[in-house]
């Protein structure tokens, strides 16, 4: 699997706060919010340092990728991840065209990831 990165300065909710505009100026949405941390002390009381997923859609490409396959559906949403390093928070988005096998999905596959990376590599 393959994706985008890139490590941002400043505290979690500021970086959360850059990406989501990032996102939202390429036409994405966060349909979904993951704090995985918060879950985990929840779930099964392990204290680990701040890691959020943010399942990003762009309504455009979904909706020609659902027509084209409507299998499609099973890497839907795009995750964008943010988690805490020592010297920043690193942000990373999946590669669309690291999902997808059928030729007539990469080309659409590309133009998102080619969006994802512009979304990280402007932070």
């Amino acid at each position: 699997m393959s994706g985008f990165s890139k490590l941002v300065q400043g505290d979690m909710a500021s970086v959360e706060e850059r990406v989501r505009e990032s996102l939202k100026e390429r036409g994405f949405g966060v349909l979904t919010e993951i704090d995985v941390s918060a879950t985990l002390k929840a779930k099964i009381n392990v204290d680990r340092s701040p890691l959020k997923i943010l399942g990003a859609c762009n309504p455009t490409f979904a909706n020609k990728a659902l027509e084209a396959d409507p299998d499609m559906a099973l890497v839907m949403p795009c995750n964008v991840v943010l988690s805490q390093e020592p010297d920043g928070i690193l942000v990373r988005a999946i590669d669309p065209a690291s999902l997808v096998s059928s030729e007539d999905m990469k080309l659409l596959a590309k133009e998102a990831g080619d969006a994802l990376s512009e979304a990280v590599s402007v932070l």
